[in-house]
């Protein structure tokens, strides 16, 4: 690997934008199957939520499958894809579900495999929203 790595290669930004958008989709509609492909199948991958510290793909498919399968949709704001080489990438947001006061944020470290781009660890939280400017 030659340092320093070029940000947000333009073809690569484009592939981890797509990616991230069939994973946000898989997430609101509860598709499983395409939620285990995006998420690396191995023990090491790691992924912190609200109440849960799943590590392993076998903790994290037990969690997916366990839970509601509705109050899934919400709306992303501030979303950030940054792009390192050719074969990782992060990306960060922050969302809001309709009914919650909350603000929910989200990482991702995405790196690209033979078999495709895969989530190695996420991040999951929630926050009350900061007070508004008066």
């Amino acid at each position: 690997m030659s340092l320093p790595l070029p940000i947000n290669l333009p073809a690569v930004h484009a592939e981890v934008s797509a990616v991230f958008a069939r994973y946000e989709d898989a997430l609101v509609n509860n598709r499983l199957d395409v939620l285990d492909e995006l998420f690396w199948a191995s023990a090491c991958t790691v992924r912190y939520g609200v109440a849960e510290n799943l590590v392993g793909i076998e903790a994290i498919r037990a969690f997916r499958a366990a839970r509601p399968a509705s109050g899934l949709a919400r709306r992303l704001q501030r979303t950030v894809i940054t792009t390192f080489g050719a074969d990782v990438a992060t990306a960060m947001t922050e969302f809001r579900r309709d009914g919650s006061p909350g603000l929910g944020r989200q990482s991702q470290t995405w790196v690209r495999f033979p078999e495709g781009w895969r989530v190695v660890a996420a991040h999951v939280s929630q926050i009350d929203s900061p007070p508004t400017a008066t």
